[in-house]
């Protein structure tokens, strides 16, 4: 690592509507570095890194390139000087393959510039793909890759840019435990050719396997730098700033309790193949395993965004016929879906109305008056009992963070009051302070006699929340574990059989 800061930033500012996004931020980052930046949702992490990148300008400050003053008035001056950024959110068009994605607007040509040349796309994009051992055609339309793959194209995007400065934001967030083993290599032969990396993450784990340092941010100002051997309790600390709400891992039989939902022979082609479980009041049932397991396809079929070929469901008892989210929805059901931007919010609406969409029935006087007062209440205290951070219920919800984004959605099925929940990914790219808030709010509901669904890809959340745990592969159950005794080791086993070995029985 040398001794001269490829990037030095001093006391950058900026203001976004009725917030202040950053005070007085500093920020070093050297060439072959990996330099982890921490903090909670709304700490100002991705704004300064969106600066550095060039998507927003700075309002104050200075910023220095190679120890020279710099101002990038948008991406492509950023790119031009070596400045690549991988974003949590994916930015790629669904109907364009994954070369022309990555290409776009830098395409190869034949005849004098008239037509393009596809061939040397897909010929630059497989050595990109090979790079990073992604096995995948590189004339495949984004809308056909599923999330994790997606990710992956962009950070192929960005290395296409040969840069010499990469900013990861959360990168790994939908990435099973293998692609994140080949993300790390490509991350460690970058760092051993000179690249300085800027990798932004809430997984602790991760963060102290592949730092040099950690910049820790909170409400906008930087509160300090320390190495990466520093201990988690200590960062944790400096990220929040508070008191984490305990939770204790309470796995009481449940076995007693009425069964509230029941799903029987669920299947729709191979992704889906005859699952069957209960779900009774009180319970937190996981569900565990690799990506492609047919695990959100599951809870898809469940909530009526996909159609099923063959099963039924019921709920305390009476089967439902659902066809539809509104008629799931109808039926006391409520999905958290794992892309919350594409089917779980109204980004260009405000934080109230995404709140009360879905409820907007129970307030209506006379059958067409809707009570807004009452209703703006409604949101503004979940908004409060979330610590949802936002200016005011109006803002918009594009402007907020991914992790207050999220709490949006839980609300918004909160005042739905809906009996069966399903959260898929609930805690995908949010910090370690709303995490634990969120845990505490699903045992809460849990005890409120709510049944819960939990989908996730952290088998240690997994194993904290869960009464029971249902283990899938390739569109079967391969196996159900008691929450109380359920290891990583024993849910792995079970997360790589073929075929439906213990497949539990709804009765």
């Amino acid at each position: 690592m040398s001794t001269q800061p490829i990037i030095h930033a001093v006391n950058m500012g900026k203001v976004f509507p009725g917030v202040i996004a950053l005070d007085h931020v500093s920020f070093d980052l050297f060439k072959g570095e990996v330099h982890a930046l921490m903090g909670e949702n709304g700490a100002g992490k991705s704004t300064l890194m969106k600066i550095l990148a060039g998507v927003y300008q700075r309002d104050s400050g200075e910023l220095y390139l190679d120890g020279k003053p710099v101002t990038f008035n948008n991406t492509a001056a950023a790119q031009a000087q070596g400045i690549g950024i991988v974003h949590q959110e994916l930015h790629l068009m669904p109907h364009l393959s994954a070369a022309q994605n990555i290409w776009i607007g830098r395409e190869s040509t034949t005849l004098g510039g008239w037509f393009v040349d596809e061939d040397a796309l897909v010929q630059k994009t497989q050595q990109l793909f090979d790079r990073l051992n992604l096995k995948l055609d590189p004339k495949t339309p984004i809308r056909d890759l599923t999330v994790a793959t997606q990710q992956m194209v962009e950070i192929a995007k960005a290395l296409s840019y040969q840069s010499q400065i990469l900013i990861m934001d959360e990168p790994t967030a939908a990435l099973n435990p293998r692609e994140v083993d080949e993300l790390f290599r490509v991350i460690h032969q970058l760092r051993a050719e000179g690249v300085a990396i800027v990798y932004i993450s809430h997984k602790m784990d991760e963060i102290q396997r592949i730092s040099d340092r950690i910049t820790v941010m909170r409400d906008g100002k930087t509160i300090g730098t320390v190495p990466a051997q520093t201990p988690m309790n200590q960062i944790v600390a400096m990220m929040v700033g508070r008191e984490l709400p305990a939770l204790q891992k309470d796995i009481p039989d449940q076995s007693h309790q009425p069964v509230l939902l029941k799903v029987q022979g669920l299947t729709r082609g191979k992704v889906v193949q005859n699952v069957s479980f209960e779900l009774r009041r009180g319970e937190i049932l996981g569900f565990a395993g690799l990506m492609g397991a047919g695990r959100t396809e599951v809870a898809r079929l469940i909530f009526g965004a996909d159609t099923r070929e063959v099963g039924a469901i019921w709920i305390n008892g009476q089967e439902q016929a659902i066809r539809s989210p509104q008629d799931a929805v109808t039926a006391g059901i409520g999905y958290l879906s794992e892309d919350r931007k594409q089917l779980g919010l109204a980004t260009g609406m405000p934080v109230e109305a995404n709140i009360t969409l879905s409820s907007l029935k129970r307030w209506l006087k006379a059958g067409f008056w809707l009570d807004s007062t009452h209703l703006n209440q409604q949101a503004q205290e979940l908004v409060t009992r979330l610590r949802v951070k936002t200016p005011s219920i109006h803002q918009t919800v594009r402007l907020l963070s991914g992790g207050n984004q999220q709490k949006v959605v839980i609300a918004k099925w909160l005042l739905r009051d809906c009996e069966v929940l399903i959260f898929d990914e609930p805690t995908r790219g949010i910090d370690v302070g709303a995490k634990a808030e969120i845990y505490k709010l699903i045992n809460d509901l849990a005890a409120q006699g709510r049944g819960i669904i939990v989908i996730s890809s952290e088998l240690p959340e997994v194993l904290l929340l869960s009464h029971r745990i249902l283990v899938m592969c390739e569109g079967h159950v391969t196996g159900e574990v008691s929450g109380r005794d359920a290891t990583q080791e024993q849910i792995m086993n079970l997360a790589t059989q073929r075929g439906s070995l213990t497949q539990p029985q709804a009765t």
